[in-house]
């Protein structure tokens, strides 16, 4: 209703500048809204000061006057002829000027508002579009940067096939033995289920030692699909299972999706 008073509409039907149909609707308004008949009265009561200091005369005082100028006698009334005074015609011009000079400040003020409205709108286009722009840019930097170290001659790839919990599955490990940095490729993983995380193991087959590198908390199946994890290991494979959120101090065995060897 804050917005409905605001529009202006009860400025334009106390001055009487509406249609017929907005009139009824401003009518309805007035008897459904008691703000609204509140508002108008505002209105009204203002209209009224700025018409009276607008008004050229007083016809309190001008009936003294007029008054004061009658003369009677006991025998002989006599009356002063008046002249007809043009002064109320100037004092309704008055009104007028005044009601049509507050409907233009009323509307001009309107229009600005709406104009401040829509620059402050497209700046926040603006801010938000170089937003994206600057994520995307990030993003294609990243991305490059992953690609080139995976490119690199010294990476050791390491495809890891799906086990038997999900056979489908698969994911690959590129290892830079030089950094000690691994990139786990995670576009061949299934979604992990609510309250679930991937977690990667670093595994010495002989005797059989699983080592955590870092669970996949950062995995989003429509967003980033390799992952940056360090692998200070002497690795001789790798594996990755579901464990819970946060992760688990071994592996779950019965939850192993993918599992690869090191090549020789």
């Amino acid at each position: 209703m804050k917005e409905y008073i605001d529009s202006g509409i009860l400025e334009l039907y106390v001055y009487g500048v509406l249609t017929h149909q907005e009139n009824v609707e401003v009518y309805k308004a007035l008897q459904q809204y008691p703000e609204v008949a509140q508002e108008v009265e505002e209105i009204e009561k203002a209209l009224q000061q700025l018409s009276m200091a607008a008004a050229p005369y007083s016809p309190e005082k001008m009936l003294t006057k007029i008054k004061s100028k009658l003369e009677f006698t006991g025998d002989d009334e006599k009356v002063i002829p008046l002249s007809r005074k043009r002064t109320p015609i100037i004092a309704y011009i008055g009104y007028a000027a005044a009601a049509l000079l507050l409907v233009g400040l009323l509307f001009q003020s309107r229009e600005v508002s709406k104009l401040e409205t829509q620059i402050s709108d497209l700046e926040r286009e603006q801010i938000l579009q170089e937003g994206k722009t600057q994520v995307a840019e990030e993003n294609l930097a990243a991305t490059k940067e992953v690609l080139n170290a995976i490119r690199h001659k010294d990476v050791i790839k390491v495809p890891l096939a799906g086990q038997a919990v999900a056979p489908q599955a698969y994911a690959s490990v590129f290892w830079d033995k030089a950094s000690n940095k691994a990139y786990i490729d995670v576009s061949g993983l299934p979604e992990p289920p609510a309250g679930k995380v991937y977690q990667v193991w670093s595994l010495t087959l002989e005797p059989l030692t699983p080592t955590s590198m870092g669970v996949l908390d950062t995995y989003n199946a429509e967003g980033l699909q390799i992952i940056e994890l360090d692998n200070p290991n002497a690795s001789e494979a790798f594996g990755i299972t579901l464990e819970p959120a946060g992760g688990s101090a071994g592996p779950t065995m019965d939850q192993l999706y993918t599992l690869g060897v090191v090549s020789s």
